[in-house]
Formats: structure tokens, C-alpha cells, sequence
């Protein structure tokens, strides 16, 4: 079932025109949380192949701006800035800040490490490149703002969470039906940045 399941979403990006069957995971969990607003801002870190990219331009509309940023290639789509650069660059954000003119309303991370097959290694790795994001959404994000992590399942999970919960008003989790079920990823879907009750009355969805 979960390799039929990724084989349908692999198809049907094909035939929908987006880049990754990862464009389903966003358009689920925007089903799901009303994450878009037409002319919202939208950073997404990690963008490569860009399927998010693909989606966030979609939802934000012509006046909406959407900037991606990877440290690997990613080709170009029609009303969207792509920069080149690692996220753990500073000079980064002040070229962001450039082109957006004003805070991001929304800063996504789908990252993931090359996995070696170690679990506990991968695991760390994925987290610490979350937080890695989590620092630059900080820096980038108006008042208010939203943001969406990939994580991994893991003993590292929890800390993150309250990192998160910490600067977040709301914190949900979410494993959206186009993600491999046998997969530990889960994705984190975080609003209200830096508003009064921050840390309080979260809810996990699982």
C-alpha cells in the first residue's frame, strides 16, 4: 500500500506538471490548515527539485513573491526568484530581505539530509538542519507569521517541538496522506510567530 501510494502521487505530479510528488504533501497540509493567502510572501528553504515552490506560487498568486533557496541547482519557474546558497550563510538573509522589500509572511523547510542508512544519525542530522531553519524563519518572518518544517521521528523530536512551541502561538503535526506511511517524516505546521499565548494551548495533530 505505501508503495502504491508513492508511485500515485509520483504519477500524478507527472501528469499535473509538478516537479516532485512532495508538491501533494504542501497542497494536503494547506487543505488541511489554510497556510496560503493570496499576495502572501513566501520563503521556502531547501526548494530543490521546487514542486513548493510550484504550489506556493500557485496559491500566493501574480502580487504574491516567492523566493527558494538551496545549496544545489534549481531550475527556474515563471514568477519565482530562486537564490543559490547554504542555509547556515548570514549573507543570505540580507539578500532575501532585498528582494522581498518587507518580513516573509511565511517561510517553509522541506529539508533532509543524504541519508547514510544510519537512523540515529539521520535523525540528528535532519533536526539540526530544522533548527538551522528555524533560525533563519526567525530572522525572516513578520509578527504573526507561519511556518512549516519536515522532521523526522526521533529522540530529538521532542526538544524541537518545544523550541517551536516556544516561539509559536499554535503547533501542529501533521503526516499528510502523499508521504510514504512507513516513512518517519512528519511535518510541523507553526502559526502566530512572537504572539501573546506563544507556547501555550498547542495541539498535535497526528
Amino acid at each position: 500500500m505505501s508503495d502504491a501510494r508513492r508511485d500515485y502521487y509520483r504519477n500524478l505530479a507527472k501528469i499535473t506538471g509538478y516537479r516532485s510528488r512532495s508538491a501533494y504533501k504542501l497542497i494536503q497540509l494547506d487543505r488541511s490548515y489554510g497556510i496560503f493567502r493570496p499576495q502572501y510572501t513566501v520563503i521556502d528553504i531547501g526548494s530543490a527539485p521546487g514542486g513548493w515552490l510550484q504550489v506556493a506560487k500557485q496559491q500566493v498568486g501574480v502580487d504574491g513573491i516567492v523566493v527558494g533557496i538551496d545549496i544545489v541547482q534549481v531550475q527556474p519557474i515563471e514568477g519565482v526568484t530562486i537564490l543559490r546558497g547554504s542555509i547556515v550563510d548570514n549573507r543570505l538573509i540580507s539578500s532575501v530581505l532585498k528582494i522581498v522589500e518587507r518580513k516573509a509572511d511565511i517561510v517553509l523547510s522541506d529539508l533532509s539530509p543524504n541519508m547514510s542508512g544510519i537512523w540515529d544519525l539521520d535523525h540528528n542530522r535532519q533536526i539540526s538542519l530544522t533548527r538551522s531553519a528555524l533560525d533563519m524563519a526567525l530572522k525572516l518572518l513578520r509578527r504573526g507569521g507561519t511556518s512549516v518544517f519536515k522532521v523526522f521521528e526521533g529522540e530529538s523530536l521532542d526538544g524541537l517541538k518545544q523550541e517551536l512551541k516556544d516561539h509559536f502561538q499554535r503547533v501542529y503535526i501533521n503526516k499528510p496522506k502523499a508521504s510514504r506511511q512507513k516513512s518517519s517524516e512528519q511535518y510541523i505546521v507553526c502559526f502566530g510567530l512572537g504572539q501573546e499565548g506563544s507556547g501555550k494551548d498547542n495541539l498535535d495533530d497526528t
